[in-house]
């Protein structure tokens, strides 16, 4: 594993060298090592995951099609136009499944965890072409999470994050296993939610498993640092068919694999890490997710609306209907999401005493997130029928005066 920190005197004697004699050539801290089996084991398990998943997806999309799993607009929560074939997930899955089955460690946890990812993958596949309904697929999807509970992914303890306490720790004791199963299925259906947009919920989820990724190699977990550059190259590979215009959807399929991955993978390593750090970095990785599935269910109960029901309420609408286009919405949603993923990396790296500095970062981030959800809608034009409708328009007066004629006539 990478520990190693470069002089920066030597900078100017390595850095036009090639890349790997540059980085063997770095001068190293006493005490520190480069394991450099391990590096090529990540850089081959990113670069494999993203060939396979980027090679899989035009199967998939013609296996979507000849299926009949088309994404139709509809209604106006869609920002496309004509049909587009889902079940893009999969090809992620694939890429995902064959890199971690070659590249990582594969104990008990683990084999939990890929069990559940193959039930929430099936039910994917089924909702992307039949349209299940919202209870069938939640009792689904709790079922995949108990699965992975069963296999000891299981939150049993979380740092205490009041600094005035005198014990670190906080035993869930009975409560931890249906707290795991929420964060679970919270976080499976939080990054579903977001998938609105085209390229949004790969990228955020790529970004959040690159900001994972690093914060694991930090605190040596080797084995989820492998599962998580899998991951990121499985996304990396796909995303390039899911830019706006996209070509072809994740679909629930992918969405709610995602979701169930990030949120299974944090629980191996990160919520076992120590101090009020375990607390804080996964939700500060996941904000973009969690705040919006927050949010869009307290709207929903305030309106007296089943929780599951879909609408266009999401922060992503509410930007479209700012008037950002759908690439500036999606790079806002990246921004967002890089920034908190930065401060998570930082917060782990410095330790309880800049921990105040980033709660004050989430603190404006959020503001600026309710902001947005709670702005009220654009103002229509001046001149428009609904501001003026005492003022016909000259189409509106010819259509009164047929209408006139016809009843004299």
């Amino acid at each position: 594993m990478l520990r190693r920190k470069p002089c920066g005197k030597s900078i100017r004697k390595w850095a036009l060298l090639p890349a790997e004699e540059a980085f063997r050539q770095m001068p190293a801290q006493e005490g520190t090592f480069v394991d450099y089996h391990f590096m090529l084991k990540l850089v081959l398990a990113l670069v494999t995951a993203g060939i396979v998943s980027f090679a899989a997806t035009p199967l998939v999309k013609m296996f979507a099609i000849r299926v009949g799993a088309m994404d139709v607009p509809k209604d106006n929560r869609r920002m496309h136009k004509v049909p587009i074939p889902r079940l893009g997930g999969l090809a992620i899955f694939i890429a995902f499944l064959l890199g971690v089955l070659v590249f990582a460690k594969i104990d008990r946890q683990l084999q939990g965890i890929l069990l559940g990812a193959i039930m929430i993958v099936i039910l994917g596949v089924l909702d992307d072409i039949l349209t299940l309904g919202a209870l069938p697929k939640l009792l689904v999807q709790i079922a995949a999470a108990a699965v992975a509970v069963y296999h000891g992914c299981v939150i049993d303890t979380l740092s205490n994050p009041n600094p005035f306490s005198a014990d670190p720790w906080i035993s869930l004791g009975g409560w931890s296993v249906p707290v795991t199963i929420l964060w679970i299925v919270a976080i499976t259906n939080a990054v579903n939610f977001i998938d609105g947009l085209d390229g949004l919920a790969c990228g955020v989820s790529a970004i959040s498993a690159a900001s994972l990724f690093v914060i694991s190699l930090l605190v040596s977990e080797g084995n989820v640092a492998v599962i998580l550059a899998v991951l990121l190259g499985a996304c990396l590979g796909f995303i390039p068919y899911n830019f706006n215009p996209a070509k072809i959807f994740m679909g629930d399929t992918g969405a709610t694999f995602l979701g169930y991955i990030l949120a299974t993978i944090s629980i191996m390593g990160l919520f076992k890490m120590y101090a009020v750090i375990s607390f804080a970095v996964p939700f500060l990785i996941l904000s973009v997710p969690i705040f919006d599935i927050c949010f869009a269910i307290l709207r929903r109960l305030a309106k007296g609306q089943n929780p599951m029901t879909a609408d266009r309420g999401h922060v992503h609408h509410r930007l479209i209907d700012m008037g950002f286009s759908q690439k500036q919405a999606v790079a806002i949603a990246y921004m967002i999401t890089a920034i908190l993923g930065l401060a998570a990396v930082v917060l782990t790296s410095s330790g309880e005493m800049k921990a105040m500095l980033f709660i004050g970062a989430v603190v404006v981030v959020v503001a600026i997130g309710v902001g947005v959800i709670y702005r009220q809608e654009p103002s229509r034009p001046q001149n428009s029928e609904e501001e003026k409708p005492d003022t016909p328009s000259p189409e509106g007066e010819q259509a009164e005066k047929e209408a006139q004629e016809e009843q004299d006539g």
